[in-house]
């Protein structure tokens, strides 16, 4: 009988320390709140669905919790049609449930996250690239050995991110984000300069060591780089969050 006894109350233990065990970590996935550049074709600056939906789903199906953050919290908008996988993470995964309450600055704590991850389209280049709580919290997150990616225009969104050191997050290190050459090449956002500024330029800038199309063998290729994850167009942005996490189980 106090053999039972014994066993009965080390279960109960085993229980209670395994409900207050810390919760497992998650990824931040920041979005912009931007819908309207000004651009007379009618071009706006909403998130890139095909940027945020594939990674969102690569993360979820790999049993990671997501949050969405943008600079005024609530809804976010998106560009590009849901097809493939982007209409598959919306139907089954909770992701428009997600992107519809992301969370203001103010509502992050930074040592819940073991990554961030950041899209493109337009939209973040405006309200995410000069948002200093962000900043702050990418920041926070990548000192405390957390993971940074993005896609297309989403390294623009951390290019700007400055460390305790007063460096920046980019400096000395390979990042891919869309490239100068064919921003100015597109109709879109009028050749660019509806931008506040160009991903590639903004990056070289601040100290990074942007690749582009003609340092890299293939234009879809993932680059990393001190735990900074990253490619300049969109089919590559799952990839990016399979690397993520990948780094983060080393």
């Amino acid at each position: 009988m106090k053999y039972l006894i014994s066993i009965f109350f080390t279960i109960i233990l085993c229980i209670s320390v395994s409900s207050n065990a810390a919760p497992a970590k998650k990824v931040l996935i920041i979005t912009s709140n931007m819908i309207d550049m000004g651009d007379p074709e009618k071009h706006d600056a909403r998130n890139n669905l095909w940027e945020v939906a594939p990674p969102y789903h690569i993360f979820v199906s790999h049993g990671f919790e997501v949050d969405f953050a943008s600079p005024e919290g609530g809804k976010v908008e998106f560009m590009m049609d849901p097809l493939g996988i982007s209409s598959y993470t919306i139907k089954y995964e909770g992701f428009m449930d997600k992107a519809n309450n992301s969370f203001n600055p103010k509502q992050i704590e930074p040592s819940n996250y073991w990554g961030v991850y950041i899209g493109g389209g337009y939209g973040p280049l405006f309200d995410v690239a000069n948002n200093k709580e962000l900043q702050s919290i990418i920041a926070k997150i990548y000192e405390s050995g957390g993971i940074i990616g993005g896609g297309g225009h989403g390294a623009g969104a951390f290019s700007n991110v400055v460390l305790s050191t007063g460096e920046f997050l980019v400096k000395g290190k390979k990042v891919a984000g869309f490239p100068d050459s064919t921003e100015n090449s597109k109709s879109w956002a009028k050749q660019g300069t509806l931008l506040p500024f160009l991903v590639e330029s903004q990056l070289n800038k601040n100290g990074a060591i942007a690749q582009n199309k003609q340092t890299l063998k293939d234009k879809h290729e993932v680059v990393i780089d001190q735990r900074i994850v990253s490619t300049m167009f969109l089919p590559s942005a799952a990839l990016v969050a399979k690397e993520m996490i990948i780094l983060n189980k080393q």
